[in-house]
């Protein structure tokens, strides 16, 4: 990206902190609309900066992979920006540099996409938003690139199997969501990858990568009508499904807690508990978030932190999180701890969700992590790059567009006797998958 001197990027700072202060105070003037080829629009006009963030966004995450060649989603975001219309993965590389852009793929279980952050000078970003538009819709894929690529994950996957993360990892998914696609690891396995041919990556991009499935966001210093122009041109030669991808199976809740033990060389030991636990647009959303921030999202003061580092000394860290998806991601708690002490440490982590789940936060807590969330919410807004994550949620799974003006008052209005209901109601205990990767014993 393009320097700047000590006094301009003190400018810029306060530009952004300003734009962010204003975002968090009033209502933040999200526009949206759909594009002649059908993609969803949503735009944010500010003029503080003389940048420009877009992103496109597609229903092609790993969720999307068949099952025996997993791993040709995450191939073909990849392979898209090596090489598209006439330019070459050097000439499209060189092109960005020029300009001072950079051009960013996106990859979870549920999207797929690119990222574009330019100066919206009219020279830079037009190049800029022409290279963005080549590559989602000219990808050509070639045969040469393709293979080398693919051996080349290959061998990362190869090498990462040894991985006590990834092996861990790897199991909880399994256990959690058994043959479900959110079971799927987004890189894909050795074994389902090298059945992978150019064919299924081309299918997979026709198939996903369509308009009327891709969502656009937009933040940054142009008009509506500009930005209107951008989204109709990185859009218009997209295809259109002739009909809808399928939905995503339901998720089976855990019957029984299960615990797998897989032995490994390592010094520590990882440990993963957890559940399937929310949708993007569960109602329980932000009870279950205010109480998570008490239990293992609050960072040092959290009751895991305190429970497992403070007082025993068994990790540096032990935190837990809701993943929300379109379908129930993850509910997971983590830690690593020395391995003769992964017993004594998985105890106290058990015992301390138990307990939670039974008798919920206090009020004293309740009240801390609501005014550390609120009070820290500025922070998440703090750059049009983060405005632009957020952009990319709310149209991508249909949030309300006042989400970020709510957000604070959703959090405020949670009482804790919601708190304890939404906690007992909906996570179980003595229903939780466990992995152990590098204990004592093996599985």
């Amino acid at each position: 990206m393009i320097s700047a001197d000590a006094p301009l990027a003190k400018a810029l700072l306060s530009a952004v902190l300003a734009m962010a202060t204003s975002a968090a105070d009033a209502t933040l003037p999200i526009q949206h609309w759909q594009t002649t080829s059908g993609a969803r629009v949503l735009f944010v006009e500010t003029h503080d900066l003389p940048m420009l963030d877009i992103a496109v966004d597609f229903p092609a995450g790993a969720s999307r992979d068949s099952a025996d060649k997993s791993g040709a989603a995450s191939m073909t975001l990849g392979l898209m920006r090596s090489g598209a219309a006439a330019l070459g993965e050097d000439e499209i590389s060189e092109r960005l540099a020029n300009i001072g852009a950079d051009l960013s793929g996106r990859f979870d279980m549920d999207r797929a996409g690119y990222g574009l952050r330019t100066l919206s000078s009219a020279r830079e970003r037009d190049e800029a938003v022409d290279l963005l538009a080549a590559v989602l819709q000219k990808p050509t894929f070639a045969q040469q690139i393709f293979e080398r690529e693919q051996q080349r994950t290959l061998a990362a996957l190869s090498e990462a199997q040894t991985k006590p993360e990834v092996l861990a990892d790897r199991e909880f998914r399994h256990l959690l969501y058994g043959g479900h696609p959110y079971s799927r690891r987004g890189s894909g396995e050795v074994e389902t990858l090298v059945k992978v041919r150019r064919d299924d990556v081309v299918e997979f991009y026709r198939q996903h990568f369509t308009a009327d499935g891709a969502v656009v966001s937009i933040i940054g210093d142009l008009t509506r009508s500009e930005a209107g122009a951008i989204a109709e041109h990185l859009t218009a030669s997209l295809s259109r499904r002739s009909q809808a991808l399928p939905a995503l199976p339901p998720i089976a809740q855990l019957k029984t807690g299960e615990t797998s033990r897989i032995a490994h060389p390592a010094t520590q030991a990882h440990i993963l508990i957890g559940q399937p636990g929310i949708k993007r647009l569960d109602p329980d959303y932000f009870a279950l978030f205010l109480g998570n921030y008490v239990l293992g999202g609050g960072g040092f003061s959290s009751r895991l932190n305190e429970e497992i580092r403070q007082k025993r000394g068994y990790a540096y860290s032990a935190y837990s999180y809701f993943n929300p998806l379109s379908q129930e991601g993850p509910f997971q708690i983590a830690l690593q701890t020395k391995k003769e002490q992964a017993e004594e440490a998985l105890k106290v982590a058990r015992d301390t969700l138990a307990r939670f789940v039974a008798e919920g936060p206090t009020q004293q807590e309740l009240d801390a992590a609501k005014q550390n969330i609120i009070g820290g919410f500025p922070l998440r807004i703090d750059s049009s790059k983060k405005i632009q994550d957020y952009l990319s949620i709310i149209g991508f799974y249909g949030l309300p567009l006042t989400y970020l003006d709510d957000f604070p008052a959703q959090i405020e209005r949670v009482t804790l006797e919601q708190v304890k209901e939404a906690w007992r109601r909906r996570i179980h205990p003595e229903r939780m998958a466990t992995v152990i990767v590098g204990g004592a014993e093996s599985r």
